[in-house]
């Protein structure tokens, strides 16, 4: 089974960082894909950043890329998600989240499964 816990929210201003920490259980990051999604209020959930197993190939969506990136570290099972120059549009709730890894829709379209319980980011 499974276990994602994410860490690191909280509030910035526009411009500033902040670093989403995701602590999956052994083995989860070298097995299938692993991304961040978020869901902002009255938006529906998005992806933002995956990365296939082992890590290799990091994948963005529009509105973040440039700004944010998806860094592993493999030894110790643990995903983040590195924010710089935050806009108010990137207030949500984010998800770290873990599935199987598809030939077809590889991990930026694919299917998550297991899913950590959010944390809060707010920007202003």
């Amino acid at each position: 089974h499974v276990q994602l816990v994410e860490s690191g929210g909280g509030a910035a201003q526009a411009g500033g960082s902040l670093r989403l920490s995701c602590a999956a259980s052994s083995s989860t990051l070298s097995r299938g894909c692993m991304a961040w999604f978020r869901q902002g209020p009255g938006k529906e959930r998005e992806v933002v950043a995956t990365v296939d197993p082992g890590a290799r190939f990091p994948e963005y969506a529009d509105n973040v890329k440039g700004r944010f990136t998806i860094p592993v570290d493999m030894d110790t099972n643990t995903m983040y998600l590195r924010m710089n120059s935050l806009k108010p549009e990137d207030t949500a709730m984010y998800y770290c989240a873990s599935g199987e890894f598809s030939v077809s829709a590889g991990c930026f379209r694919g299917t998550y499964t297991y899913w950590g319980q959010g944390t809060q980011v707010t920007v202003s």
